[in-house]
């Protein structure tokens, strides 16, 4: 027997004020909550828009007293985080619930389609395409394993992930939803083991977008055509009202459905620049214009072909990733082809066009026309350094790397185990390495692998931050950065790998990390250690800055894995700890093994003198500062540099 909708045990009046209040408050929250419940045979835009349109229309106009009686909705019993219920946000999210679990119903031949299972109207963007941002593979995991279960069993595990509601509570919610039987909602949602976690992230954020453009160049066909035939029409009328012959025949310019033979000679194959395989070696520049042509489908014309025509006209089955600030327009005349062949299942194509390299792959046994990964990212200054090697496939939490040609030995390397010696990564005769985990996979910090490149007399280390070049990490003082060696060195980057999961998708060239300051805590803990990571972008802009303090710990003692840093501040578009600006102060409020309290601080060796003011006070010269404070205290730092002037902590 089919079981009978749960019944809300209490109701909740909600007055429109109210509920308009939490909508705006809100608005966010629920246009996640509706993206993430709408069928994903959508498609990301129309769901993005769709979205947007519920979270728009949960709350009806031309209300001025109370909602009517049909509208109000279940007061939750026990709320999962203990706060106080809002009986507005708990309507509005009734609301877009509700109809977004209708827009992913079928349409019935001998009924009208509800409101919510039409295009939307409103927003409407002419001539855009947007999508979120895309996330990495436990995302993409997460976006397969939703689109695998209905519509309310992705409902149930939503308002479990995002809302935090308890089972009882989502069979409520789901039962004034509509819901036919929401236990069994319940039991198909627990076939999802993706962490709740990935909910939060990016990949699911419709206010967080990329524009990118339909179709162009069949658009302007169809308004081509348009406006050809109105023109026929409007010529030949002319002509039926003129005597003899009308028609000029002096026309110098081009018409608009003219063919642009440079454009069309870019998305040729056989213009493709190839680069022979001994060339690097009388190169005057060491960068990308220097890497051969490598791979077994290099001759494959109609890969290529496919790989160019997606390149200038993506279309909409294409999943597309772009780093920050980075063009994604067509080629500006014939790229560079650095890699064509197979990897696994995977065929990919390898572009550089001086400014990019642009990454195509399709499935191996599949329809091309079913869809392929498009990335773009910025590459423009490149040397030896950052032109190392390139990401070329990406698995389930693993990624396989294209090296340099001047590569001569690849390793992989543990970052959070400095004390293990790095094991060989084996590369094909084509220069792509095996497959190795990616670096924090599945949203823990127990492993960071890098990789370790030996390039003539330099060892470098790269890491993957989820974008096709991966970064280059350094040591010492932003004046004279150099390749991570020894093990002091390794150590301290194994306290700040964990870190560098705030640095992804950031288009970041490089990552320094520069121990500042040793300080020897008070009642003799021990010393610690003051560093500032530094992140540097492809793009000049959009770098961001980590002041941390490493206390002394017991794994470091032992030789095992240690514990992270405590960031003590941070800043994004600072100078500090660059090349314009080398120098740094941060503090921290910390707790001695004896349970009392104090202030700590240091800054960079410019600084004659620090002080604090506020919750605490106090001054010592010198660049380190200590000072007794209480639990909760709240300072404001300041220092003294040598020429007298007045510099502010980081922030």
């Amino acid at each position: 027997m089919r079981p009978q909708p749960e019944v809300p045990s209490a109701v909740a009046p909600v007055d429109v004020e109210q509920a308009g209040a939490a909508l705006v408050e809100h608005y966010p929250r629920l246009v996640r909550l509706g993206y993430l419940v709408l069928p994903p045979s959508l498609g990301r835009s129309r769901r993005v828009l769709t979205a947007h349109s519920l979270a728009q229309r949960s709350l009806p106009l031309g209300r001025r007293a109370a909602l009517a009686a049909d509208d109000a909705i279940p007061l939750p019993r026990r709320p999962a985080d203990g706060a106080a219920v809002d009986p507005g946000y708990a309507h509005v999210r009734q609301r877009v619930l509700r109809t977004a679990l209708e827009a992913g119903r079928p349409l019935r031949r001998l009924a009208w389609p509800r409101r919510s299972q039409l295009p939307p109207l409103l927003p409407l963007v002419w001539g855009l395409r947007l999508f979120p941002h895309s996330g990495g593979a436990g995302e993409l995991a997460l976006e397969q394993a939703l689109s695998a279960l209905s519509g309310p069993a992705r409902a149930a595990h939503v308002l479990r992930g995002l809302e935090g509601l308890r089972d009882g509570e989502v069979r409520r919610v789901l039962a004034a939803a509509g819901v036919a039987d929401p236990r069994a909602a319940l039991v198909e949602a627990d076939a999802v083991a993706a962490p709740y976690a990935l909910l939060d992230s990016t990949e699911f954020d419709p206010c967080s977008l990329q524009a990118r453009p339909p179709d162009l160049l069949r658009r302007h066909r169809h308004v081509r055509a348009a406006f050809a035939g109105v023109a026929a029409l409007l010529v030949c009328g002319a002509l039926l009202g003129l005597p003899g012959n009308g028609w000029g025949r002096d026309m110098t310019s081009a018409p608009l459905y003219a063919r642009n033979p440079a454009a069309e000679r870019a998305l040729e194959p056989a213009a493709l620049r190839r680069v022979p395989p001994a060339y690097w070696l009388r190169s005057s520049r060491t960068d990308f214009t220097a890497w051969p042509t490598r791979g077994d489908r290099t001759d494959d014309t109609r890969l290529l072909r496919r790989a160019l025509a997606v390149w200038a006209r993506p279309g909409r089955a294409v999943r597309s990733s772009t780093t920050p600030a980075t063009p994604v327009g067509p080629p500006m005349g014939s790229p560079q082809l650095l890699y064509a062949g197979e990897v696994g299942r995977t065929a990919v194509v390898l572009f550089y066009d001086g400014l990019r390299v642009v990454r195509y792959a399709e499935a191996r046994d599949a329809d091309p026309a079913e869809g392929a990964a498009l990335d773009f990212a910025r590459v423009d200054s490149a040397d030896a350094a950052s032109a190392g090697a390139l990401v070329v496939t990406r698995g389930a939490g693993t990624v396989r790397y294209l090296t340099a040609p001047w590569v001569r030995r690849a390793s992989v390397r543990d970052l959070l185990v400095p004390g293990r010696a790095a094991r060989p990564l084996h590369r094909d005769r084509d220069g792509v390495t095996d497959a190795l985990p990616v670096p924090a996979a599945g949203g823990g910090c127990r492993t960071w692998s890098t990789v370790e490149v030996r390039e003539g007399a330099s060892t470098r280390l790269l890491t993957d931050l989820g974008e096709l070049a991966p970064a280059r990490l350094t040591s010492g003082p932003p004046t004279a950065p150099h390749d991570v060696s020894g093990r002091a060195e390794r150590e301290s980057w194994a306290r700040t790998a964990c870190l560098l999961t705030a640095m992804r998708s950031r288009g970041v060239r490089s990552v320094n990390s520069w121990p500042y300051a040793r300080q020897w805590l008070p009642e003799g803990n021990g010393s610690a250690q003051w560093l500032c990571t530094r992140a540097e972008t492809w793009r000049g802009a959009g770098s961001r800055v980590l002041a941390q303090f490493q206390a002394p710990s017991a794994q470091s003692a032992a030789g095992g894995a240690v514990p992270p840093g405590a960031v003590a501040a941070r800043a994004e578009n600072s100078p500090a700890c660059g090349v314009r600006a080398p120098r740094v102060l941060a503090g921290v409020l910390w707790k001695s093994h004896g349970g009392r309290w104090y202030v700590l601080a240091a800054g960079s060796t410019e600084f004659a003198s620090l002080t604090t003011s506020g919750g605490v006070a106090g001054r010592a010269r010198g660049h380190l500062l200590a000072v007794p404070a209480r639990a909760g205290d709240r300072a404001r730092l300041n220092g003294v540099l040598a020429d007298g002037s007045r510099v502010g902590a980081l922030r």
